[in-house]
């Protein structure tokens, strides 16, 4: 079963004996290995890839072909076609099994979309050799012939390639589009990494190209989440009036969207600007002015006051992740496992304009290794920054306020540590952490992370580069009087 074809062998002699090895491999493969892993002077020798380029030059020329693959190309004349061989094709899927069986000549008639017909020579090749190169124009139709035909390992190696790959440079942007698609195709764990890549690097996603192709669900859907990273609401406006602009919705759509920002998070001077230099807001004015009227009070007024007669825990008195030095500070920690690093910044209390011009001063701790609950409450007590520091632990990240203020009653803070990295060539959200007021840590962080490799996956140039965010939160005090 291990001869080789030899040379004046009938073609299906080849084919038959390829095939027979490649099924002897699938079946025998771990008990190959387990037994070479007990012979200790056995030494194993690797030919699989000779056999690749067999498959691949028994595709290429066709030898023993028995099946004729007419690729159709949809609303044209265009016609492929490819000389395969049945065996191979039913040993990868079942849809092609199918196919065979109730095929009434040697040739099976297939329809493709232009887009999948274009890479369906790179999909048969896969079926025989294993293996297949993608470009980021390309990963939506293959993954499409893939799930099609039930080629399961392609799919998911496709949907991996994809959520690798949401960073990387293409002319028009590809990160709607294969959210759409997963959306369509039932893809969740696509749709999830596309969804939380487009809402971690939302700043960037607004200045692209991208932006304005986004559809009216996927937009709506963004601007319902707290977890959006990006400098300020007031970009976030700004960028929803180029998108309308662009894509001249109807009005309901346009009214969801304007009532979805939170114009509490927006200064009272921009809120003014924009009532008199926006068209869009001139526009839709009377759909909005409660939700501005409400921004406007709640910048008046003392938040405590406010909080008597108002449900301040609805979403437009609720920050989402802005990156502008209101509220909060970039923080580049080099070598990071060197040895244990303090910083401070400043935020301001909260977002009210009531508050703006108040400061709360932060002291941070990175360790890279695990520290006593005894020096964390010495930490405490004395605002020191120097834990103990032991062996065999692993990073911690505190945050604390420096010190205490009357004004902080009926605020707590949410906080937030976004960790950054390098992928494709550029800058992007790897991870973000949250904790609350009552926890001075966040206790998951970093525990995948090895920061000790120079070029592990958390670091940048041998630095860890983290923005730490500092949400405050307003909660109401009594019930709304009617």
């Amino acid at each position: 079963m291990a001869r080789s074809c030899e040379q004046g062998s009938p073609a299906w002699v080849c084919v038959g004996t390829l095939l027979l090895l490649i099924h002897f491999h699938s079946i025998r493969g771990a008990a190959l290995k387990q037994e070479a892993a007990l012979d200790n002077g056995a030494t194993v020798l690797n030919h699989s890839m000779s056999l690749v380029h067999r498959m691949e030059t028994l595709l290429a020329l066709g030898n023993g072909s028995d099946v004729t693959l007419r690729v159709q190309t949809i609303n044209t004349d265009e016609v492929k076609v490819i000389q395969a061989h049945s065996l191979v094709l039913t040993m990868q899927s079942d849809v092609f099994e199918e196919l065979l069986l109730s095929r009434n000549n040697s040739a099976v008639v297939l329809r493709e979309t232009p887009d999948c017909a274009a890479v369906f020579d790179k999909f048969v090749r896969y079926l025989y050799c294993g293996d297949i190169s993608v470009r980021l124009d390309q990963a939506i139709s293959l993954h499409k012939l893939a799930s099609k035909y039930h080629v399961w390992g392609l799919q998911q190696g496709l949907t991996q390639y994809m959520t690798q790959h949401l960073s990387s440079d293409s002319p028009t942007g590809h990160v709607v589009g294969w959210y759409n698609y997963a959306l369509q195709n039932g893809d969740m764990a696509l749709r999830d990494s596309c969804l939380q890549y487009l809402s971690w690097n939302l700043s960037s996603v607004l200045q692209s190209g991208e932006w304005v192709s986004i559809s009216e669900d996927l937009l709506l859907s963004l601007l319902q989440r707290s977890d959006l990273i990006l400098q300020s609401e007031l970009e976030l406006f700004e960028a929803l009036e180029a998108w309308i602009n662009q894509n001249q919705p109807v009005s309901a759509t346009v009214e969801s969207a304007l009532k979805a920002v939170r114009y509490g998070m927006i200064p009272p001077q921009h809120l003014f600007r924009l009532q008199k230099q926006s068209p869009l807001m001139q526009k839709y004015y009377e759909s909005i002015r409660d939700l501005l009227y409400l921004a406007f009070q709640f910048h008046s007024a003392s938040p405590i006051q406010l909080a008597k007669y108002f449900d301040v825990n609805c979403s437009i008195f609720t920050p989402r992740n802005y990156l502008s030095s209101s509220w909060g500070s970039p923080w580049v920690i080099n070598n990071p496992t060197r040895d244990d690093r303090s910083f401070s910044f400043q935020t301001q209390l909260g977002p009210s304009g009531h508050d703006s011009s108040k400061r709360v001063t932060w002291n941070a701790l990175f360790s890279p290794r695990w520290f006593p609950l005894t020096a964390r409450s010495t930490y405490a007590e004395l605002g020191a920054m120097q834990p103990t520091r032991t062996d065999g632990g692993r990073p911690r990240i505190i945050v604390t306020p420096a010190t205490s203020s009357p004004d902080f009653a009926g605020v707590s803070f949410q906080k937030t540590v976004i960790v950054m990295a390098r992928q494709q060539g550029k800058v992007v959200v790897r991870h973000v952490y949250n904790f609350h007021q009552s926890t001075e840590e966040a206790g998951d962080f970093l525990t995948d992370a090895d920061l000790q490799r120079r070029a592990s996956e958390y670091l940048i140039e041998s630095s860890l580069y983290l923005h730490i965010i500092i949400k405050p939160l307003y909660h109401t005090l009594l019930v709304a009087r009617k």
